[in-house]
């Protein structure tokens, strides 16, 4: 009987394919044993006991470039190198951690592309009456926002919680939605905006903080990409904000020029 195994053997044995064999030979991480007289490899013990070795350090996530001089190392360079390669794995799991609590929250809409805050202003709109055109709208502002003003998307959030807990704001919003019936030339537009700039002016803390309230108007090309996003789609409300910023820059409040 021949010594030793033939590579496919040795493949079943160690729990690798015959490519990954060749493979590791190929890296020079197992050397290819002699063939014997009938012209075959035979793999013995040695060879068997580098196998497993390797497909053991590959399978704990050590780089083939690595396993090499690992296997040659001394114990404490080989317990310096695996304490390494843990850390470059907990980074890893972190990493993909995250990636599955996004996918997680992928199948929970909103919170794919928003936190937790912001949903739970957009949850609250319904229920004050707004339709679902105006939160999908609201939605998509916040998406933006938060992408193109992170600096300023906190003092937003805090803005619009504070708004939708004023009965006035509330009513005067529900007017807006009201007024997409209208033709945008209608009258009664530059009165609604009237009415929004003087109750905004009554209450200043609905435009939000002094710093959040410059962050913005510094902000003017990303404020205009959001706020001109649906424009096309609700021309009433966009006259509406404009005459309604137009009468607060008159009234000395620094906000974006649409």
């Amino acid at each position: 009987m021949a010594n030793g195994v033939t590579i496919g053997q040795a493949a079943a044995y160690v729990g690798v394919t015959v490519k990954t064999v060749r493979h590791y030979h190929r890296q020079g991480l197992v050397e290819e044993p002699l063939r014997d007289a009938s012209g075959y490899r035979r793999y013995g013990s040695g060879e068997l006991l580098r196998l497993v070795q390797v497909r053991t350090l590959a399978a704990a996530g050590v780089p083939l470039a690595e396993v090499g001089p690992l296997l040659d190392a001394d114990g404490e360079r080989f317990a310096t190198a695996l304490a390494d390669v843990e850390r470059r794995l907990t980074e890893r799991i972190t990493e993909l951690t995250a990636r599955r609590d996004t996918l997680h929250r992928l199948a929970d809409g909103d919170r794919a592309l928003l936190p937790d805050r912001a949903c739970a202003v957009l949850e609250r709109m319904p229920g004050l009456g707004f339709g679902p055109d105006y939160v999908a709208a609201q939605r998509e502002a916040l998406v933006l926002a938060r992408a193109l003003v992170p600096e300023g998307f906190d003092g937003l959030l805090a803005q619009l919680e504070l708004r939708l807990d004023d009965p006035g704001f509330v009513e005067l919003t529900r007017r807006g939605q009201e007024a997409e019936a209208w033709e945008p030339d209608d009258p009664r537009v530059e009165e609604l905006a009237a009415a929004m700039a003087d109750h905004y002016l009554a209450n200043p803390a609905l435009l939000g903080d002094p710093a959040g309230l410059h962050a913005w108007a510094r902000a003017a090309t990303q404020y205009r990409l959001i706020d001109r996003h649906r424009d096309d789609q609700a021309p009433v409300s966009a006259r509406l904000t404009a005459l309604t910023e137009a009468r607060l820059r008159a009234a000395g409040v620094p906000s974006p020029h649409r």
